[in-house]
């Protein structure tokens, strides 16, 4: 056997021994403490209720088109509070015109009623 028959043999089992090596994994990070636990309702409703309003009212309500009420403006908001939620889905689903502005029936989705009765409570919620 010559010098370069017994090397390339050496370097292939090397090759192979290296390839079967199995590393250990890192061990895992500590988990992070749990956060407090809210109701799951309103977290449902929220979670649910902030992507209904991605979805069909951010469009108009973010930037106050055609009179929509942004979230979080207190001031524009408490009249249509003060009417209660009733008044305000009603208004949400079928549509309103108004003398500040017109809101198309379900802001023009398809979305079901409680979906958007729950995009309702995210904008309520912020408007407080």
């Amino acid at each position: 056997m010559t010098l370069r028959t017994s090397l390339a043999i050496t370097l292939c089992t090397l090759f192979i021994a290296a390839c079967g090596k199995q590393e250990t994994p890192a061990p895992a990070p500590p988990p992070a403490p749990a956060p407090a636990a809210a109701p799951a309702v309103s977290v449902s409703v929220d979670a649910a209720g902030k992507s209904a309003y991605g979805k069909a009212c951010a469009l108009c309500h973010g930037a106050g088109v055609a009179g929509a009420p942004k979230p979080g403006d207190k001031a524009d908001w408490a009249a249509r509070i003060a009417q209660g939620n009733d008044v305000l889905y009603k208004h949400a689903i079928e549509g309103y015109t108004g003398a500040k502005g017109v809101m198309p029936p379900k802001g023009g989705s398809t979305l079901p009623d409680a979906d958007i009765k729950a995009a309702v409570d995210f904008m309520v919620a912020q408007s407080k």
